[in-house]
């Protein structure tokens, strides 16, 4: 008679997956509240403690580490190894059934102690997987509920053979693989805080989408995150088009700019770059400030808004096509309007998540790893070394200009005004080889509103040249970094404008 060892956290199908078993001939061993589920639903079961002649221990935290169920699961097909557990009295173990406690899940609670946390790592259960993983010509191992039903087809049926469970061994071996990076990231992280630099990085994340293609149609897409992230953190609310690769790229700009931000703010992205940024007293106002930004560049952009899309601010977008727009959350209205007027439009809400620690890069051979950075430290002091003090709305603009500016790839040069309305940008160059020639097109952009308008740059001005492009075009007050080794030549050409400049100390490179 062949035996099933079933110790499960997840009871999802297990009754069913027994009755199954026993209608042919297995017999049931099972521990702790596996066991009590299937003796409820009147099914034959052996507990562990009769089959070990052992009692569970330490509040169940010992229950299925003993030698007669290993021995039962790692005894190979051979003669020598079944005249060994028959010496002993063991009988073979030919299936084993077995899920986790939910660790990944308990340290998403809010305020969870570390003490809680340590109760859900599961021992006895990731030793099971492991044991009838390592055996699995002989054993077959299922630690998903979602195969039950298959592998029980397969047992019906004679089919589950050595193939069959070396692809149910991956996904154990996987499983468990999983499960100790979860743990080793929530320990490691507990104990450090912020980037672990550790002889080893490691990662567990699963396939969430196989995408149309990658950047270009003859290169393949997929998107990982970690188990329970959906599409970059959020929910697709509407949107008849698959999110492309290119698409998220700059859902994930948008957002990471327009998040940057405290007042209600629209950012509109195009090829990673912001083309329109804009703060305002409502999205609907923000946006109109954003398109004028660079509306010819806005064409077929994606757009971020941290505040809830309403109706107002459908309205406001008109019949510009976007590719998609990425939101905290949609009103009915909003949904219902984008549904009916914009069925291809992919619509985003973005989910809240833990702020993640570290962010990563692929390079040949490798992966970059860095903090991720959240604007200027505390300690950052911000410094006039003009003569002319900044006015109070230049200071309030260059504010707005700086973070605006930390969204765009360097060389970032980006020019902004204080309106009526709130702030918006004007004209942004980014992602040049040239610091110069970021302020030219930067200024190209804004054409006459310029004139008035304040700078900012995301590292420091290496020449005076481009602060002159800008001062030349009627830009009042500037913000750069500082550290040059010609910053007397950059404040001098500040000076001779009658321009305020400010240093703030801090870099924002974005590549």
């Amino acid at each position: 008679m062949p035996r099933a060892l079933l110790s499960v956290y997840n009871k999802s199908g297990l009754v069913e997956l027994a009755r199954g078993l026993t209608a042919l001939g297995w017999e049931l061993i099972a521990s702790g509240g596996t066991a009590h589920i299937l003796d409820g639903a009147g099914l034959n079961v052996k507990t562990v403690g009769q089959v070990t002649g052992a009692p569970e221990m330490l509040n169940g935290r010992v229950k299925t580490l003993h030698p007669i169920l290993h021995g039962a699961i790692l005894a190979r097909d051979r003669d020598e190894d079944y005249a060994e557990l028959s010496a002993y009295g063991i009988t073979p173990i030919d299936l084993v059934v077995c899920n986790l406690y939910p660790f990944r899940e308990a340290i998403q609670r809010p305020n969870i102690s570390l003490a809680e946390a340590l109760e859900q790592i599961d021992i006895g259960g990731v030793a099971l997987l492991r044991a009838a993983a390592k055996n699995f010509p002989r054993v077959a191992v299922v630690c998903d509920p979602n195969d039950y039903q298959s592998v029980f087809a397969a047992l019906k049926l004679g089919t589950l053979d050595e193939h069959a469970r070396r692809a149910l061994a991956v996904k154990a071996f996987a499983h468990t693989r999983d499960y100790d990076t979860a743990i080793h990231g929530y320990l490691a992280g507990e104990a450090e805080g912020g980037l672990v630099v550790d002889e080893r990085l490691s990662l567990s994340l699963e396939l969430v989408e196989t995408l149309r293609y990658g950047e270009n149609p003859h290169q393949q897409g997929a998107f990982y995150a970690p188990q329970g992230v959906g599409m970059l953190g959020g929910t697709l609310l509407g949107g008849n088009k698959q999110l492309s690769y290119n698409n998220m790229l700059d859902l994930d700009a948008a957002w990471r700019a327009v998040d940057l931000f405290e007042a209600p703010s629209v950012v509109i992205v195009k090829h990673l770059n912001p083309c329109g940024v804009a703060s305002a007293a409502s999205a609907d106002v923000a946006f109109s400030l954003a398109l004028a930004s660079d509306p010819v560049s806005a064409f077929g952009g994606v757009i971020a808004l941290n505040q809830v899309a309403d109706a107002a601010f459908v309205e406001a977008m008109g019949d510009l096509f976007v590719e998609a727009i990425a939101a905290p959350d949609f009103t009915p209205e909003a949904l219902d309007l984008l549904q009916r007027r914009r069925k291809n439009c992919r619509l985003l809400r973005v989910d809240p998540l833990p702020q993640a620690p570290f962010e990563l890069r692929s390079v040949r051979g490798g992966m970059l790893v860095q903090t991720v950075d959240r604007g200027d430290p505390a300690e950052a002091a911000w410094q006039v070394v003009s003569r002319r003090a900044p006015t109070n709305s230049e200071y309030a603009a260059l504010r707005f200009t700086w973070q605006a500016c930390q969204a765009v790839k360097s060389n970032a040069i980006v020019l902004a005004r204080a309106l009526p309305e709130g702030f918006a940008t004007v004209g942004i160059g980014g992602g040049l080889p040239s610091r110069v020639d970021a302020a030219k097109l930067a200024v190209e952009k804004a054409g006459a509103r310029a004139n008035g308008a304040v700078m900012a740059s995301d590292a420091f001005f290496p020449f005076s040249d481009g602060l002159e492009v800008g001062t030349a075009a009627g830009v009042t007050a500037i913000i750069a970094t500082g550290g040059s080794v010609r910053d007397d030549e950059v404040i001098a050409a500040a000076d001779a404008a009658n321009a305020a400049l400010i240093f703030t100390g801090v870099r924002h490179f974005r590549h």
